[in-house]
């Protein structure tokens, strides 16, 4: 991977541990070449000391996706960090517990609709907010969970996921013009903070250690990281709207 993303320079959002996915992709992209900058909402504390285990320290910018003074600012944050933009990593999601674990018919839309905002538009919005950083074009990768199917216990999450693809489908179709691609990574489940906040969330766990072809390690974000810095690369100049799992091969095979 050495010297993949030589000078690119990435926006990374969704870092809140050394178990997130994001933060594989930072610490992947560094090694890579690649000069990170780093969102983070809520726990801005903890996010800031996460980002000093990277290989190099990355600057933090505070950001919620919801709110529409802090993303119309955020050019300005960036700039004072870097330049430009040549990609942007999407690994943001949030659910309140009661549109999860089983409570898909009870859930009501002000919960719904704060899942589908956060996990779902936050992408167009992330992307429409970073335009100006991105003149010369560039790379979009947002992180899903396979929505072709219902899984138990996921429930509105799957949904937002389901919006999320269809989101990045249609981010394709705008940006491409822009030379912005878009493309999500679908990722088997890892023991996340965001994994350990949904009831019952060993289900998938054990599904996909027993069935997966390749197999499939719980704790190692690497392979998605990879896969995630690979799409931020010049490697693939000619896909967008595209969803890549990696996942062990659990979704290619049958019961």
């Amino acid at each position: 991977m050495s010297g993949l993303l030589e000078g690119k320079r990435l926006l990374v959002t969704g870092v809140i541990t050394d178990a997130s996915i994001a933060f594989s992709v930072a610490k992947v992209a560094q090694e890579s070449g690649a000069e990170i900058v780093l969102t983070g909402y809520g726990r801005m504390s903890l996010v800031e000391r996460i980002a000093k285990r990277l290989p190099k320290p990355a600057p933090v910018i505070e950001l919620d996706v919801t709110d529409e003074e802090q993303l119309a600012s955020l050019p300005d944050h960036v700039r004072k960090h870097v330049d430009g933009l040549d990609g942007i990593v999407h690994s943001i999601a949030f659910g309140p517990q009661s549109v999860l674990g089983g409570e898909f018919l009870n859930a009501g839309w002000e919960d719904v609709s704060k899942a589908l905002q956060v996990s779902t538009f936050s992408y167009k919005s992330l992307a429409t907010a970073c335009l100006p950083l991105m003149p010369d074009g560039g790379s979009i990768v947002g992180l899903t969970f396979d929505a072709t199917l219902a899984w138990p216990v996921y429930d509105w999450m799957g949904v937002a996921k389901a919006g999320l693809e269809s989101a990045s489908r249609y981010l394709a179709l705008h940006l491409g013009p822009k030379g912005i691609r878009s493309n999500l990574v679908s990722a088997g489940p890892l023991r996340t903070m965001a994994a350990k906040s949904i009831p019952g969330f060993e289900k998938f766990e054990e599904a996909w250690v027993e069935r997966s072809p390749l197999g499939w390690d719980l704790d190692d974000a690497e392979p998605a990281a990879r896969a995630v810095c690979a799409l931020l690369s010049d490697w693939f100049p000619a896909t967008s709207g595209e969803v890549i799992h990696v996942d062990g091969g659990f979704h290619a095979v049958g019961t």
